[in-house]
């Protein structure tokens, strides 16, 4: 960005009109915000791989048998044993559950009339203790929000005796603890953030007014991105759900006090060179500028690469945090400096730039630390890297792969409470069929072939293979078995490959297994493909996007590998904390890919806000001195750039979700090494150890600062 781009700020036409475009185009989306929540798609589809074999049972299945409903499993539970009494109370029950609003129909598995006395014992379990029933519920897609009430309803019927206890587990009740712990999702984080950002602000600037103004601004960048998702959800069919709405508050408002931070910090510094405060800025955007152009591409364009993902909740994070980050790049870059220079100096107060003062000698904290790194370059980086090399090892125990249902929350579920209870007494995959879809023609084939399936419960019936057939929509047929273990188990998974070797080995049955564990197979499998696929594709944007900026092909390739070495480290002690200090037994099947991108893309900030002052530096200092004046000159900024947002993904932390939760901490972990150790310690190390040769095969590179040098003194 040339100083020429950058002087509209200083003439009146110019920033009156760039203030009332930017401000209309700001404000005119922050008024949709609110309605982000009306387009949210969060039904099974918008989350799996798009052409997988389970996702395609879904969307045939909507044809055979309705979409729109969902069963919920109500168990009775005595210790002692199921007393003939409890006949009366649970007939009780069925007829009140039957009333509850959405409730389709109420059944007890086995018996097809009314629960009398007599035949209360044909339905009670095996070891005598439990009885269960299944409550179908009929939630459309407009009333999905309603389904926690709705189990809640139900639970408070079978929970109401003594003695003989009542849950509500299967799908139902596990959609409706997922739903409640995304309820509030984006406010909670939001709020959350807030409280870190405004505490950090204040820290950073120690100034009662200054922080107000990025503050403002980053609100308004999550206003305009939430708006601006609202409409290409609803006019251009962008998917949203509420996970990528989350994810987008947090990541938004991150960025733009980060690119507000270092914005902020080289207007001060031309604050004491300008006496006009419209040149100064015209100066700080000159200088600054370009890093956070830099910066927001990478980010955008590494976010945008998702869009090649299998999973559709991994293609539909990419565009909806792209175009967070461009609104947060708009806002920052005209906004924020045109309410900066309106406001005046006053607004550093207590500690004012005044034109002519000396900035600080540069003998502070990272100055003692670029002279440190610079006596003997060549051991800091090596044991720097050796310890976080040594950081990666604890990769092997991330055990990544499809979470159990038990294991989605940080807290205790009542759903998952119930599907154990439901595993003691009856086969554990009661309430999550494995499905089949097949060509009617090969209906009773199909059936008979999965009665020979080990982990099936065999479909009953006395009069032949016809008794076995599902429902029929034209010329595809629908079919279901109950299967023997959970269908978040692995033995669930080697089922689900068994059946569908066995039927896709029937000749014109076009068959298609889909079901929970289905599902789950189909999601790691994708999972994988993603990550061979876009970790690459992301790591060479971000090595293109460095080539460019720092005019170099070593320089690059240097910082990425940094940046490679300190996800490492960063994932490495995640591992170890989610399985020592929360005792969580493994990560989803998406964990690596998403700390990949925001660890890459957000962590390569920090040195390319470095890197371009040390290359800025370098013009005419020379290599060895530029490094150790762009860190003492970025290192505050950067650090508390660093802490922002790790503070901001920490709020993710707070969330009931393992998944969201194990992203905060990493990310969070991962920013902090990037500030604090890769950029300040190993990335300086490194400058000042190859020297010259970081800027191949630029001019830099043949000129060291030699001419600029020169020409200055002359």
């Amino acid at each position: 960005m040339t100083h020429r781009t950058t002087v509209w700020i200083t003439r009146r036409s110019t920033r009156w009109t760039a203030a009332v475009l930017a401000l209309t185009v700001v404000l005119g989306l922050s008024a949709l915000a609110g309605r982000l929540g009306d387009v949210q798609s969060n039904d099974r589809a918008s989350w799996l791989p798009a052409d997988a074999e389970s996702t395609k049972v879904i969307e045939q299945t909507a044809k055979l048998a309705p979409d729109d409903e969902i069963p919920a499993i109500v168990v009775y539970v005595r210790e002692s044993g199921i007393e003939p009494g409890d006949a009366d109370l649970v007939r009780d029950d069925l007829a009140a559950l039957a009333e509850v609003d959405h409730v389709q129909g109420v059944a007890v598995p086995g018996l097809t009339e009314e629960l009398s006395a007599d035949r209360f014992a044909q339905v009670i379990s095996e070891d005598g203790k439990a009885i269960q029933a299944i409550v179908t519920l009929k939630i459309s897609e407009a009333d999905e929000d309603q389904l926690p009430d709705v189990i809640d309803s139900l639970r408070q019927i079978v929970q109401k005796h003594d003695g003989l206890r009542g849950y509500v587990g299967g799908p139902a009740a596990f959609g409706a603890d997922q739903a409640e712990g995304f309820a509030g999702i984006e406010g909670i984080l939001l709020l959350a953030a807030l409280a870190v950002v405004v505490v950090l602000l204040l820290l950073t600037y120690r100034s009662p007014v200054l922080w107000l103004i990025p503050l403002t601004c980053g609100l308004l960048s999550v206003g305009a991105a939430r708006g601006a998702i609202y409409l290409l959800a609803k006019y251009a069919d962008l998917t949203v759900n509420g996970q990528s709405a989350g994810i987008l508050a947090v990541l938004v408002l991150g960025a733009s006090i980060d690119y507000a931070l270092l914005l902020v910090a080289r207007y001060r510094e031309e604050l004491r060179v300008y006496e006009s405060r419209f040149e100064a800025m015209a100066h700080a955007l000159h200088r600054a500028a370009p890093a956070i152009v830099a910066s927001g591409a990478t980010v955008i364009v590494s976010l945008l690469v998702l869009t090649l993902a299998s999973l559709n909740s991994t293609a539909a994070l990419g565009p909806v945090s792209a175009v967070g980050i461009a609104l947060a790049l708009l806002v920052m870059l005209v906004l924020l400096p045109l309410f900066l220079v309106a406001c005046g100096r006053w607004v550093f107060w207590p500690f004012i730039p005044h034109h002519g003062e000396k900035a600080k000698d540069g003998s502070g904290l990272w100055a003692n630390v670029g002279a440190f790194a610079g006596r003997r370059p060549r051991a800091v980086w090596t044991g720097t890297a050796a310890i976080l090399a040594i950081a990666c090892i604890g990769i092997i125990g991330l055990n990544a792969g499809p979470l159990s249902n038990a294991d989605t929350f940080t807290t205790e579920q009542q759903s998952v409470v119930a599907d154990e209870i439901i595993g003691r007494h009856y086969p554990a995959g009661e309430g999550s069929p494995l499905q089949v879809v097949a060509h009617a023609d090969h209906a009773d084939e199909v059936s008979a072939a999965l009665d020979d399936i080990d982990g099936l419960v065999p479909a009953m019936g006395d009069d032949g293979p016809t008794s076995r057939t599902g429902v029929v929509a034209g010329d595809r047929v629908y079919l279901e078995r109950l299967m023997t273990s959970a269908s978040d188990s692995e033995e669930s998974y080697a089922t689900v490959q068994q059946a569908r070797d066995s039927l896709h080995a029937i000749d014109g049955a076009d068959a298609l297994v889909g079901g929970d564990a289905a599902v789950n197979v189909d999601t790691e499998h994708a999972s994988a493909a993603d990550n061979r696929l876009l970790i690459p594709l992301i790591l060479l944007v971000v090595l293109v996007v460095l080539a460019i900026l720092l005019r170099s092909v070593v320089a690059p390739l240097v910082l990425l590998g940094t940046v490679a070495l300190s996800f490492g480290a960063a994932v490495g002690l995640s591992a170890l904390m989610f399985q020592h200090v929360f005792g969580w037994s493994g990560v989803d099947t998406s964990f690596p890919l998403y700390a990949f991108v925001f660890l890459v893309a957000l962590g390569i900030d920090y040195n390319i806000f470095l890197m371009t002052r040390v290359r800025e530096e370098s013009l005419h200092l020379g290599t060895h001195r530029g490094a150790l004046v762009g860190l003492a000159a970025t290192g505050g900024v950067i650090t508390s750039a660093g802490l922002v947002l790790a503070g901001t993904f920490s709020a993710l932390a707070t969330l009931p979700i393992v998944f969201l939760a194990q992203i905060g901490i990493v990310v969070a972990l991962g920013v902090l090494l990037d500030t604090i150790i890769v950029r300040s310690i190993l990335v300086t190390a490194l400058t000042l150890d190859i020297g010259r040769w970081m800027w191949w095969p630029s001019r830099l590179w043949r000129t060291d600062g030699e001419v600029e040098s020169q020409e200055a003194a002359s």
